[in-house]
């Protein structure tokens, strides 16, 4: 799940604007590893925030983060349940029992939707910004590149070719995706929660986030669900 921006001639890197809209991207991802996850009662999973600007020691505990050389990154690591499984196998019953194709299904479909609220919270702060609609007739799946969600795109369609083999299925199933992140974005509590991570993320001043340092902010405070 990352974000990576460059200058050029059109748009500098030191834009507020594009800085929060970084912050509201990676709030997201942040926001439903924790909060989508926990709602569907997934195993918890690991995760930091790595931020790289422009105003920060380039040598500051980065070697525990990936970035290329770009003026200004950000980036969610770790946070996805499901890594890599062979082509088809979920539908296999020979591999796993009903049982298992049901909690790999769901840790599946937590990793895609995951990656679609990262856009999507960017979308939402765009709008909000500019005084426009929020609504799933005006921000497609489409629409996404728009929000810094090419990668995320292209790692959900990487996903729905190892989770299902039929591709004329895959249009079907990312609908299903897109509604499901929709409406997390837009749950009031959801929001708030995101809204005050990508604060947070604005406001410090070190490099990394750590999973339980996010979470105490998406919890506002309080008890965290589980340590990372």
């Amino acid at each position: 799940m990352k974000r990576n921006y460059q200058t050029d001639a059109s748009y500098s890197i030191t834009d507020q604007d594009l800085i929060k809209q970084i912050a509201f991207h990676e709030a997201g991802h942040a926001a439903a590893i924790y909060l989508y996850n926990k709602q569907k009662q997934l195993p918890p999973v690991h995760f930091q925030i790595c931020i790289k600007s422009l105003d920060r020691l380039r040598d500051s505990r980065l070697d525990t983060c990936s970035f290329p050389h770009d003026q200004f990154a950000a980036v969610v690591e770790g946070g996805r349940l499901i890594h890599s499984l062979p082509v088809g196998l979920l539908e296999s019953a020979d591999y796993f029992s009903v049982v298992e194709q049901d909690a790999y299904q769901a840790a599946f479909e937590a990793d895609m939707t995951n990656l679609l609220i990262g856009p999507l919270a960017e979308a939402k702060h765009v709008a909000l910004r500019d005084g426009e609609q929020f609504n799933p007739q005006l921000i497609t799946v489409n629409a996404l590149h728009n929000y810094g969600g090419t990668s995320d795109l292209n790692k959900v369609y990487e996903y729905l070719d190892i989770y299902i083999a039929t591709r004329s299925r895959h249009k079907e199933k990312m609908t299903e995706l897109f509604d499901k992140a929709f409406q997390f974005i837009n749950t009031p509590s959801h929001w708030k929660s995101v809204e005050r991570l990508a604060g947070y993320i604005l406001s410090n001043k070190e490099n990394v986030i750590g999973c339980e340092e996010a979470i105490a902010v998406l919890d506002e405070n309080k008890a965290t669900w589980v340590r990372c």
